[in-house]
């Protein structure tokens, strides 16, 4: 039985109870006896009543307790009054002493009640953060002052010396060097941040190491916490991937350029064959060259862009690539204070085409628009998206100085841009790639692109 129990709302009433016995059966008693004073009994029933009753209370049990010791003393009426004085003193005294030793005990009980309530919320969360520790994927350490490994997960061991000795105890420079040079910098400060380094295996690979750490200080000193990731295979995808758009896009810009060739070459073949009925052309060296050139124009313009889906189709979650889209561009927009309206349906149906290419041009036409508004007082982008039978529109609208000669957006190299005057010219190269579209809507207001989307059919469908 503890003491909570003890003090508990039904032993109190018991309490009260035995007390008010207590305090009757002690005056009965010490009536019936006037020649043995019995007022020192009185401080039992206190005792009892001042562990349970506040304080009010127990200083009205007192006052019975000294007026029944003054009133059965069988003293005269001046002896009875100093007897009951002194003992409404005692009682009084006596009660709240207990009184004040039953409420500090009580105030100690629920502090300890509260430490061990938050110790066993301490220690299940640090079971719990230990769970997550071991059971993550990346690799997690903490090195001590000394430069060695305190404590590792099984991601860590995995990583620095997969079957072989355990990394705890072992010198952080032996698998982390860069982080050697951090452990004497935070002697003198803490801090957190991100590096890039080289890795290195007990076995002697070597590998880049992304680390995210931060130090702390303890009563045994500074300790570095890090969280280690093999970046090289990341490295390697994402460079890979790289190469791949950038033969890609070289590809289409190729083709792109080849179409124009061979439109040029069409209009200079019907020159040359009218050419070629005068009387004595066929013999003149210079034409033939000329013809020759043409030949070898034609010849260079069948590396014409053939579209993908002559090599397979590929579907793509639009909503996906303009949220990757909205994740880039937001920042640099609130920076500009560029207001982005987004107007685009929730579920959007797949669309044909290459996921890299389609947010390079999302980026392309978004940072025109940022270029167009960079002087404008009313800065707003609206992205709008519009559902059709077979095809997706997404608009690029935005209130910037607007185009005044629209017909010369989509050729190469154009004078009139800020850029290289390829963006459009490639952005529309690419969507036509995998059937898309991108045309200028005129506005009175501002500039207004539109790409439209081919739905993606699977084969089975198209039949």
């Amino acid at each position: 039985m503890d003491f909570y129990s003890v003090l508990s709302r039904s032993n109190q009433r018991w309490a009260v109870i035995i007390g008010i016995a207590l305090i009757a059966g002690i005056a009965i008693i010490d009536a019936l006896t006037p020649n043995l004073p019995l007022g020192y009994l009185y401080l039992f029933p206190i005792l009892v009543v001042a562990a349970f009753l506040p304080r009010p209370w127990i200083a009205f049990v007192v006052l019975i307790c000294a007026a029944l010791t003054g009133l059965l003393s069988h003293y005269d009426l001046k002896p009875a009054i100093i007897l009951f004085v002194m003992a409404w003193m005692g009682f009084t005294g006596t009660g709240f002493f207990v009184s004040e030793v039953v409420r500090n005990r009580q105030t100690a009980m629920e502090h300890l009640r509260e430490l061990e309530t938050q110790t066993r919320l301490r220690h299940e969360t640090e079971d719990q953060l230990n769970g997550l520790v071991e059971t993550s994927p990346l690799a997690i350490i903490t090195i001590d002052a000394t430069g060695n490994i305190l404590l590792a997960n099984e991601a860590a061991q995995s990583l620095f010396a997969p079957r072989d000795i355990p990394i705890t105890g072992q010198p952080i420079a032996l698998f982390l060097p860069a982080l050697e040079g951090v452990m004497e910098q935070s002697r003198s400060r803490l801090f957190r941040t991100q590096i890039r380094c080289r890795g290195r295996r007990v076995n002697g690979d070597v590998f880049l190491a992304e680390v995210w750490f931060s130090t702390s200080a303890t009563a045994v000193g500074p300790i570095v916490s890090a969280i280690i990731v093999d970046f090289s295979e990341n490295l390697r995808d994402r460079e890979d991937l790289k190469l791949e758009h950038l033969l890609k896009n070289a590809k289409i810009l190729v083709g792109a350029i080849a179409h124009e060739i061979r439109n040029l070459c069409g209009a200079v073949l019907v020159v040359y064959k009218n050419l070629s009925r005068l009387q004595g052309m066929r013999d003149n060296e210079d034409f033939r060259a000329l013809g020759m050139l043409i030949e070898g124009l034609e010849n260079l313009s069948i590396m014409e862009l053939r579209p993908s889906w002559e090599q397979g189709l590929a579907s793509v979650e639009l909503s996906s690539v303009l949220d990757e889209l909205r994740v880039v561009i937001e920042p640099s927009y609130a920076e500009s204070g560029i207001e982005i309206v987004w107007q685009v349906q929730e579920d959007m149906p797949l669309i044909t085409g290459d996921r890299y290419g389609l947010l390079q041009v999302f980026l392309n036409l978004a940072r025109n628009s940022h270029r167009a508004m960079e002087t404008c007082a009313d800065k707003r982008l609206t992205i709008s998206s519009t559902v059709e039978s077979d095809s997706t529109v997404i608009r690029f609208e935005d209130t910037g100085v607007g185009i005044p000669d629209p017909s010369e957006l989509f050729r190469p190299f154009s004078q009139k841009t800020d850029a290289t005057g390829l963006g459009l010219y490639i952005s529309r190269a690419i969507l036509r790639s995998f059937r898309g579209e991108l045309w200028h809507e005129p506005r009175s207001k501002g500039c207004c692109f539109g790409v439209r989307l081919t739905k993606f059919v699977h084969m089975g469908d198209s039949a």
